[in-house]
């Protein structure tokens, strides 16, 4: 059947589930020869330019295409999954269909890495006989699925399943799923109503926001139970995150300080260690704080400078930090310094658990050997960013992590997966957020005598927002689930993050274009999620960074 043939979006499932999952399945493999070409043509780059560095926008391209081709894969599993289950319905067969005809089309045609920069076949050196016969295997697919009647239908689902949990099933098992509704339900009874006014006011959460987070578990969600916690999975720390962050991003970020602390004491620490300190973060009964950044590092740790001296039974930190979030209220600190000055780069780095009172706005760091100032920002309010300043900070020296020196990047390093799959659900979230709040006014919105929803313009916008929203859902759950598998994947993690992130910018950006001149308010709450999404492609690993680091990752394979 011709795209011209094509008159309603049942005509492009005609053939049923099977023959629309055939094809996506054969639409991957033949992506798959697409990236496979790509890392040989950018392997030739580099050695043609003398490092990846030089050859960073073909490398970075190359981290953009895996992605993108990963993404069709899992959407591929995920709706091949829910036939198996008997749930994949109309809804998600289009979503399905939107996704192949958007993603398939981009692999050829470009790949936005940024609003300014598009990757396409020939930067990474992919010959275009590889290029033209990706086209020709996918062109019907493509084609077909774009089909306007596949966005209008799934414009009506979408309206009519306003206020649902997610737009489409999203392949949870029913424990998933019932943790998934509990938090929606406490985000959208204590979190949601009271979010705009925090960040408006750069309020801190309120500690009894806090106290409920921490009785739902979120505090010890993936600890083991022996020190309190409740021993689930990354899975279920997506899920959390995902709902929580859909609130309000501080909320949902709070989990994020504790699972940091968590991890690092629970694979690292001594078990006096972890004995003392983890039952009190599973409880929430302290709360812990990140303190790694430094002013002039950023991403490269190699080159921090705040030096921890032992003296007798002390170590003595001084030295300079940044982008410290919440350390205000926090109870302990994880802090990466520079133990042995002799050893360049990585190899002289230590992290210590670091104890200190909680402070408050008169007086924020209460504490002999430290002060600190607010740093100001646009959005990702709640909990606040400080610049930290350490004078001789005394630790105990039993609080050095894992009781050895030398070991704080790898330890830090050990956590970074589960830190990135995390901030992809928090993006996640975030995406959702945007897309209830573009939807919920283009349906209230009325010009010209009939809501804006019914402009193909703007339905198309939310449509589209449903669309990537379920493919970075599906690319954070599988990464989770190859971390709950005990399985490498700091692939799979920086993929997530980074789609994740780019998905929740594009989805605040038309969100607040779908309110018009009224999203450029302060009082409307898009304009708080427009900010609030803006970070995601920097913490965690820049998108610049975590392409980087994908490009690596995705070269070691021959």
């Amino acid at each position: 059947m011709s795209i011209a043939e094509l008159k309603s979006p049942t005509d492009v499932l005609a053939g049923g589930a099977d023959a629309l999952l055939g094809r996506c399945a054969d639409a991957v493999t033949a992506a798959d020869k697409v990236l496979a070409a790509a890392k040989t043509g950018v392997r030739a780059k580099i050695q043609e330019t003398g490092g990846i560095d030089a050859a960073q926008h073909a490398a970075h391209g190359l981290a953009w295409l895996a992605t993108t081709v990963e993404s069709l894969r899992q959407m591929q599993l995920w709706a091949a999954r829910l036939k198996d289950e008997g749930k994949l319905g109309e809804f998600e067969q289009l979503i399905l269909a939107a996704a192949f005809a958007e993603y398939g089309a981009q692999i050829a045609g470009g790949i936005p890495m940024s609003q300014l920069e598009i990757i396409r076949p020939a930067a990474m050196g992919v010959p275009k006989s590889v290029v033209r016969a990706y086209e020709d295997q996918v062109a019907d697919l493509v084609a077909d699925c774009s089909h306007e009647s596949v966005k209008a239908r799934l414009a009506e689902h979408i309206r009519h399943a306003q206020g649902s949990t997610t737009f489409g099933n999203s392949g949870l098992d029913e424990t998933m799923s019932e943790i998934h509704e509990q938090m929606r339900k406490f985000s959208e009874a204590e979190v949601v109503p009271h979010a705009h006014e925090w960040h408006l006011a750069n309020e801190y959460i309120p500690l009894e926001i806090i106290q409920h987070v921490a009785e739902l578990g979120v505090f010890g969600l993936t600890l083991p139970e022996e020190y309190g916690g409740l021993g689930l999975g990354k899975l279920a720390m997506c899920v959390v995150s995902e709902e929580l962050s859909r609130g309000y991003i501080g909320v949902g970020s709070l989990g994020t300080r504790a699972e940091i602390a968590g991890e690092l004491i629970l694979q690292n620490g001594t078990p006096e260690q972890k004995a003392k300190y983890l039952p009190k973060i599973a409880a929430g009964e302290w709360l812990p704080t990140a303190v790694f950044t430094e002013p002039n590092t950023g991403s490269d740790l190699a080159s921090l400078k705040t030096r921890a001296v032992k003296d007798g039974t002390v170590y003595k930190i001084t030295g300079q930090k940044t982008w410290i979030t919440h350390p205000v209220r926090a109870d302990i600190m994880t802090v990466l310094t520079r133990t042995n000055p002799d050893e360049k780069g990585y190899k002289g780095l230590s992290m210590f658990i670091a104890e200190k009172p909680r402070g408050d706005d008169a007086n924020p760091f209460p504490a002999s050997g430290m002060t600190g100032g607010e740093i100001e920002v646009l959005g990702y309010r709640g909990m606040k960013e400080y610049d930290i300043s350490f004078d001789g900070f005394e630790v105990p020296a039993e609080n050095l992590l894992g009781g050895a020196e030398g070991q704080g990047f790898k330890q830090l390093m050990n956590t970074f997966e589960g830190a990135r799959i995390q901030t992809a659900a928090r993006a996640v979230g975030v995406a959702q957020c945007a897309m209830d709040l573009g939807l919920k006014y283009a349906l209230e919105r009325i010009q010209f005598g009939k809501p804006i929803y019914e402009f193909p313009r703007v339905a198309n916008k939310v449509v589209m927002m449903a669309v990537e929203t379920m493919i970075a859902r599906q690319l954070s759950y599988f990464a989770a689930r190859e971390k709950d598998e005990g399985h490498r994947c700091d692939l799979e993690a920086g993929m997530a993050k980074l789609l994740g992130a780019r998905v929740a910018w594009a989805n605040a950006d038309n969100a607040l274009q779908i309110h018009g001149g009224n999203g450029f308010a302060l009082e409307y709450p898009v304009s708080r999620v427009l900010c609030d999404a803006r970070i995601l492609n920097i913490f965690e690993g820049a998108a610049e960074i975590q392409a980087q680091v994908i490009a690596r990752r995705l070269l070691e394979d021959k």
